[in-house]
């Protein structure tokens, strides 16, 4: 038999590291972002955050899957969200939108970024505590931080699909990015994707509309997108009048 190679107290295993460095491939993606939202390739910028939403969805994943959990991990990817959907989307946005107005769409900016951080302050808080025993794994208190990200850029999906030109006064996309920032610390019930389950029946069912899903979104991306959103949007009226509180502040 081979012998087992024995690690000291002092070293770790570097594929317990995976799930770190694709949480910085991910910081690495929303500020690549921002730099593209600089140079005018909204399109690219946007891209970058998808893939950021992505990578956020796989590193907590694979640390569970590795057993390598760790408080380091834990803040790090909270970090990342902070900026991938917080303040990436937020510059993109000011890029795209507000550069050439008075201050109002800074100040929508502020307050939506704000309202970011405040979610992901609350969700660090109560997962240090007993809140989240008590509370229904199957929905989230208010929109998750991707899920906001992605919604505060519908617009911009719109405009994609109509060649790029704006269909929302630069006013009414600021009370947009405020209302979406008061999704986010809303107590409002939104469904958690992570539990839901399905019966073994119905699994070829959902990897043939997995595999539809991908192929929509590689053949029409912007179109996808926007669809997704309406959808969660409707998502979210329905879960609102399902839920039973209290739920999880997890995102």
């Amino acid at each position: 038999m081979a012998e087992r190679i024995r690690l000291k107290k002092s070293e770790m295993p570097i594929v317990h590291l995976l799930p770190n460095l694709i949480t910085i491939a991910a910081i690495c993606a929303g500020l690549t972002a921002i730099r593209f939202a600089f140079e005018g390739d909204y399109e690219r910028a946007v891209r970058l955050i998808l893939l950021a939403c992505v990578l956020d969805g796989i590193d907590g994943r694979l640390a569970r899957l590795l057993k390598c959990q760790s408080p380091m991990g834990a803040e790090l990817d909270s970090l990342a969200d902070f900026v991938n959907f917080g303040v990436a989307p937020a510059f993109i946005i000011y890029m795209w939108t507000f550069q050439e107005v008075n201050g109002f769409g800074w100040i929508a900016i502020l307050i939506y970024v704000i309202c970011c951080v405040i979610r992901l302050a609350r969700f660090n808080v109560d997962a240090k505590s007993d809140a989240e025993d008590k509370s229904d794994p199957n929905y989230f208190v208010g929109v998750p931080s991707p899920a906001g990200a992605l919604l505060v850029m519908l617009p911009m999906f719109v405009s994609f699909i109509f060649g790029g030109s704006h269909f929302l006064w630069p006013e009414a996309m600021a009370l947009y990015m405020v209302g979406i920032g008061g999704l986010m610390i809303s107590r409002i019930p939104t469904y958690s994707f992570k539990m839901m389950a399905v019966s073994r029946e119905n699994v070829k069912y959902l990897l043939v509309g997995f595999v539809f899903l991908v192929a929509a979104l590689l053949t029409y991306l912007w179109t996808t997108l926007l669809i997704l959103d309406l959808a969660y949007i409707g998502g979210v009226i329905w879960a609102r009048k399902k839920a039973k509180v209290p739920v999880s502040n997890k995102a």
